[in-house]
């Protein structure tokens, strides 16, 4: 794959429910493949559309929640598996959380 973020990416294994924001919302579960400062790639059996904007509780390392909205921005069918790939950017994620993912990063580095 191709990398596309500016940002380093990290394992974060971890499920998530996300809620589509507008029209029909739908609470469906993601499980999060990496993490990085800008987004977070993820599994999810559902079909999500591009553009769309989610609402999200990520529990990260510490057992803090991360209350976050997600743009998607790529979509990949999963071959061999009724799953797709996403990848979702961060939608105004307050920097206190940015940070969060940053200090993550650096301790899962070492």
């Amino acid at each position: 794959m191709e990398e596309r973020r500016k940002d380093k990416r990290t394992e974060l294994p971890t499920n998530v429910i996300i809620k589509k924001m507008v029209g029909n919302s739908k609470e469906v579960e993601i499980e999060v493949s990496d993490l990085s400062r800008s987004g977070l790639g993820f599994v999810c059996k559902e079909k999500l559309e591009i553009g769309e904007v989610y609402e999200s509780f990520l529990t990260i390392w510490t057992k803090e929640v991360i209350h976050a909205f997600l743009q998607i921005v790529r979509i990949e069918m999963q071959e061999g598996m009724e799953s797709y790939l996403y990848g979702a950017s961060f939608v105004g994620l307050p920097e206190l959380d940015a940070s969060r993912i940053g200090v993550y990063q650096t301790i899962n580095d070492k």
